[in-house]
């Protein structure tokens, strides 16, 4: 059913992970210059005016993709071990989304030398997606086995 508590995560998770592609996830102000880096794309700038540009829309691709699995995975709520199955599958994605911007804070971190950046609202959302999932996986293994101990009582 979905009125189970493990819906209440999976939700939180696709509400994370969509917002993860919209907000920023790291920025560096040096006077003038600045860093701003989003699952789209990474920006610099002088004086309000654009630098330059690069693209890394594949994080925002993996998060997409982390979104569609775990709503698929709410849809699914009949088929138990396919919601634990999927909810692995989803936790690797959130953990390549994470690595990605990782990565892509350390390249934006040597465009402007001699100066430190700060990690914006975007990198923590999927760290709070992948906590989600850990807890409605483990309330997917509750009703799994709750479900087998009944068919054994028969």
């Amino acid at each position: 059913m979905i009125q189970r508590v493990q819906s209440i995560f999976l939700l939180l998770i696709a509400a994370c992970m969509i917002i993860t592609i919209f907000l920023p996830n790291w920025q560096e102000v040096s006077g003038q210059d600045a860093v701003t880096t989003t699952a789209l794309k990474m920006v610099h700038s002088k004086a309000g005016a654009e630098v330059s540009s690069r693209g890394i829309w594949y994080i925002a691709a993996l998060a997409a993709v982390a979104t569609g699995l775990a709503l698929f995975s709410l849809f699914s709520f009949k088929n138990r071990v396919l919601q634990m199955g999927l909810g692995a599958i989803n936790a690797l994605i959130m953990a390549g989304v994470l690595g990605l911007m990782v990565y892509f804070t350390r390249e934006a971190e040597t465009i402007i030398p001699n100066h430190e950046g700060s990690f914006q609202t975007g990198t923590y959302l999927p760290m709070a997606a992948m906590i989600c999932n850990i807890i409605a996986n483990r309330f997917i293994r509750k009703d799994e086995k709750l479900v087998r101990s009944a068919d054994r009582m028969r």
